[in-house]
Formats: structure tokens, sequence, C-alpha cells
């Protein structure tokens, strides 16, 4: 399969210099996106429909989960991600199969930050890779780490698992979304003081849990890039112990980076969608969860379900694709060994 020539899709410095106010990447996706308005009418459709989004609001003690009507999300909230489905359609993210309008940024030799033509976030990019190679987080975090530092004065990076919410999981890809727009970001420093529970901390690591979350998550907080993937290390080696074997752990990440220090949030999960997204007629939602799901607000591309959806479904949702507060606590349980080991072994 011959790609599509990275000379055609790059961006040229020419292209976006009328939009451009500074030189940092996130100034370059910036300036990226307003160049992509005026030339890829696929993209401002997409950006026309996010203007209709109506948003309802579900209160919790200390926190609150959104609930978004996102008519644009239809595509990626219905994407059919089993092995018989993939094999008979494109890579929609292969250069080859790109749209002739959309152009990128190349980033580190091995991605393209693009703009996605259905977003959730005002400002709303998906960074795939330049080659065709699966969904694993093991030998890419630490890419994430460096797309979350040097897009993180402006954006949150994500990552869906290939079985938890990535609709191309046959093809390498983070996206990212404004700062402040998932709940989880504005309400976390609050939540460190009423729901954390700090089972390692160290000067140079440390590593939470948030209780009566509805979701189960772990959050890493480090300025050190080595040590925080030695951690993920970790964890990801835990999350594979107690689940399924010869698999990825089911996961959603969502990075943040602020004065010189990374914020890692990790979801494990125990399954891709909820079973209300498998019934049929009035009994059918179409929630599919996925990072942004978990970071606090909650899409469907259809009307009736965005009017109808409860409260306690949203938490029955929750309960059901996360895993289960026991295995959560085996899971932190034996991590917690493990990064007091790593933060106390000698540096090189």
């Amino acid at each position: 399969m011959v790609s599509r020539p990275l000379d055609q899709i790059a961006i040229s410095a020419n292209e976006l210099a009328p939009f451009l106010s500074g030189n940092s990447q996130a100034s370059m996706a910036r300036a990226l996106l307003e160049q992509q308005k005026g030339a890829w009418e696929m993209l401002r459709n997409g950006y026309e429909t996010l203007r209709t989004v109506r948003t309802r609001e579900f209160h919790f003690d200390s926190f609150h989960i959104k609930v978004q009507f996102n008519p644009g999300r239809l595509i990626s909230t219905v994407a059919k991600v089993d092995a018989a489905s993939i094999k008979e359609r494109k890579c929609f993210l292969c250069t080859e199969n790109l749209p002739p309008a959309q152009r990128g940024i190349p980033y580190d030799g091995r991605f393209l930050v693009l703009c996605n033509p259905f977003p959730i976030f005002p400002e709303h990019f998906t960074i795939s890779s330049v080659r065709h190679t699966p969904q694993l987080i093991h030998d890419s975090f630490a890419s994430l780490l460096n797309l979350t530092r040097d897009l993180g004065a402006r954006y949150t990076v994500l990552y869906n698992g290939p079985k938890c919410g990535a609709s191309a999981p046959d093809h390498m890809h983070f996206q990212a979304g404004n700062r402040s727009y998932l709940p989880i970001d504005v309400e976390f420093e609050t939540l460190k003081k009423t729901r954390a529970h700090w089972f390692f901390e160290s000067e140079v690591l440390r590593a939470c849990s948030l209780e009566k979350y509805l979701r189960h998550v772990i959050t890493f907080e480090s300025s050190d890039a080595d040590l925080l993937q030695r951690a993920f290390g970790h964890l990801y080696e835990v999350c594979q112990e107690v689940g399924p074997q010869g698999e990825e752990p089911m996961l959603n990440i969502l990075g943040f980076h602020t004065n010189g220090e990374w914020r890692i949030h990790v979801f494990p999960r125990s399954k891709h969608r909820p079973s209300f997204y498998l019934r049929e007629g009035d009994e059918r939602l179409l929630f599919s969860p996925a990072a942004v799901e978990l970071g606090g607000i909650c899409t469907t591309p259809r009307e009736q379900d965005f009017e109808k959806v409860t409260r306690e479904q949203i938490v029955g949702m929750y309960q059901e694709v996360c895993v289960s507060a026991e295995r959560f606590a085996t899971i932190t349980a034996r991590l917690a060994p493990k990064l007091a080991a790593l933060a106390s072994a000698p540096r090189a």
C-alpha cells in the first residue's frame, strides 16, 4: 500500500502564518484548525454542527457529569470495531485515504496532527501515526507524554484503547481538545482534597485513586517523564495480570501538563459499551463511553437519548464499563509496592 506523500499533507509555514500567534506546538495546532475551517468544507460543516450542541448537567457531591447532544458524533458512536468490519473498510487515518483538502502538521517524525471533522471540543484534533500500526499504548506512552507536554498549555491529550472507545483500533492515534473543557480537569484540585486516596507519595512521584467518583481512576503526578513512563509500565503489567491474557488491558487515558508537571489519569475498563447500547427500540441509548466520557462529558448523537437519559442510567453506565471495585482494589494494592521500589531505585 503506497502512502500519500507527507509533503502533500504537511501544511506549509506560509499557509499557517496568517493564523499563527506564537511558535509553540499548541499555537501551530490552533492555526491549523483556523486554516482548515476555511479550506476544508467537511471540517467547516462539523464545526457548524457543533454550534447546535445542547448540554444537561447531573450534579453529585463535589463533581458533576455533563450529557451532550452532539449529532455530529453519530459516525463515531456507532462505529463497528470488530475485526471483520475493520478488514472490510479502508482505514480513514491512513495518509492515502485522507480527504484531499485535509492537511496536517508532522510531529516527532511519527505522527500527524490533524483536525477532527467530528468535534466534541471547541478545538478538536486527531494525532495519528504516519504508519498503519495497531492502536497499542505500551510502546507509545512516551509519545503521549511528549504530546501532553507540547500541547498542554492549551490542550488535553486523550488515548482510547482498541476495545474501549477507539473508532480506529487498527491505526495508532491520540486525540487532543481544549484544557478545562472536561469536568475532571476543572474539578481535580478539589477532588484531590476530598476524594483522593494517595496510595503512593514521594518527592518525585505521586499516585492516587479517587473514592466515590462513579469511575475508577488512577492518577499519576510527576515532573519526570522517564519515571512516569516506568510507573505506567508497572500499571500496564498489573492490569494485564488481573485481566484477559494476551491482550492490551482496556484503558482510557487523559494527559495534562502544567508548570512543568504531568498529571496522567488512567481509567481501567472491563467493557466497551453498556448493556443499554445493545438493546432494541425505546430501551436503547446510544452512549459509547471513551476517554471524553470518563472525563465527565457523555455524548450522544440522538436527541431522544439526550432528553430521556436519567441520573441512574449514567451511574449504571460507569459501573458497567469500568472495572469492579474488587478488581480496582487489587490493581492499586499490587501497584503500590512496585511504585515504591521504582521511586527508591538509584537513578542513572
